[in-house]
């Protein structure tokens, strides 16, 4: 079995068949579905315009370009030995990689407010908490979980992606026996296909940061085939439980589009409280992975540029520190300006920065500098 590096202290580990081509999809998963998909709301704005097939051709879309990016990334980041973002960027970019920083850091800020804001709603549609209650529950998971470092939050990602896909599978059994014929009555409508592609891109624009967030799983792959392998494969791992909850959403084409949370709205419709429960309990837990991976990005970066000033990696408790001194700051965004305000206005004006820092420079820079190195 081949072995991997860990990017922290260089230490060779034997790294497993699913750490090698797995880990990385269900990693990128974690990344994506909190921004993504976890509550609806991201899917009703940027695919439900499009109507039901326009939608599907979006998502579509956006899938080919998650693998195709991870797998040039990965590949990449292996060949420069880069496990963090910034060294990532240093050498894709040299001295520009300070634009992706600033993307970045803002990308954060809007995705843990998104993410405080959905736990806020969760928390007052199921349990009639104040929204601040659900949102500092999850600030504190999201902090715990990246104290401890790779192997925490590797964990959290492998075990969260098993209940993951199983309740969504559940959910999509559950939503075609009670709403199937709906959904077959709604997809039968005209296509209008409007925007389609420019959905497609924006959504895949602003997701695929999750590609250089989960970097450090990259120690993993003992080649440059295990790395395409796993690109590729992430693409499909990432959005399989978004094409399928977007099946079950077209049965309230085209109202659901104004809720809120339709995730909440549609199990409202299925009238199983416990099964009710069990989602939001796993939204909750999408929430956290998706947000731990991002903050865990950042902790890496610092721990990064600290081992080589100091010889040493960041404490556990610096980490804390860290991830706590991020996340409060963002729990104030949330509060002040809600779930649907923060998607509609700042993913758009993200997806188009990050296309421009990360995607082109990777797939021209980055496409290059492999095929010249062999």
């Amino acid at each position: 079995m081949e072995s991997g590096v860990n990017g922290g202290s260089g230490d060779r580990e034997e790294s497993s068949w699913f750490q090698r081509f797995l880990l990385p999809g269900f990693a990128f998963k974690a990344v994506v579905i909190g921004g993504g998909y976890a509550t609806g709301r991201e899917l009703a704005e940027f695919f439900l315009p499009s109507g039901p097939w326009g939608g599907v051709a979006g998502m579509l879309l956006a899938m080919l370009v998650w693998s195709l990016v991870c797998a040039v990334t990965f590949a990449f980041a292996r060949s420069v030995q880069a496990y963090d973002y910034r060294t990532f960027f240093e050498r894709l970019l040299g001295p520009g990689w300070i634009l992706f920083e600033i993307a970045y850091v803002l990308f954060v800020i809007l995705i843990l407010s998104v993410f405080g804001a959905a736990a806020g709603a969760i928390g007052e549609a199921v349990f009639g908490w104040p929204r601040i209650a659900g949102t500092l529950c999850l600030a504190a998971a999201m902090a715990g979980f990246a104290t401890f470092g790779n192997k925490s939050v590797e964990r959290l990602f492998k075990y969260v992606s098993f209940l993951l896909y199983a309740v969504y599978a559940l959910f999509v059994i559950l939503a075609l026996g009670r709403f199937g014929d709906r959904i077959a009555a709604n997809f039968a409508l005209p296509a209008s296909g409007d925007g389609w592609a420019a959905g497609g891109l924006a959504y895949a624009g602003y997701n695929i940061v999750g590609a250089v967030v989960i970097l450090p799983v990259v120690r993993h792959m003992g080649s440059r085939r295990d790395a395409i392998v796993a690109g590729l494969v992430a693409g499909p791992l990432a959005m399989l439980p978004a094409l399928l909850f977007f099946t079950c959403m077209i049965a309230f084409y085209p109202g659901i589009a104004q809720e809120t949370l339709p995730s909440d709205f549609m199990l409202q419709q299925l009238r199983l409280p416990l099964f009710h429960l069990l989602f939001q309990l796993m939204i909750f837990s999408a929430l956290l992975e998706s947000g731990t991976g991002s903050v865990h990005a950042i902790n890496e970066r610092i721990s990064a540029v600290w081992r080589k000033r100091h010889g040493v990696d960041l404490s556990a408790r610096a980490r804390a520190l860290i991830a706590l001194g991020l996340l409060i700051g963002c729990i104030f965004v949330a509060n002040h300006f809600g779930l649907v305000t923060l998607i509609g206005s700042g993913y758009r004006f993200l997806a188009y920065a990050l296309l421009a820092v990360y995607v082109l420079p990777v797939l021209t820079i980055g496409v290059l500098r492999l095929v010249r190195s062999g």
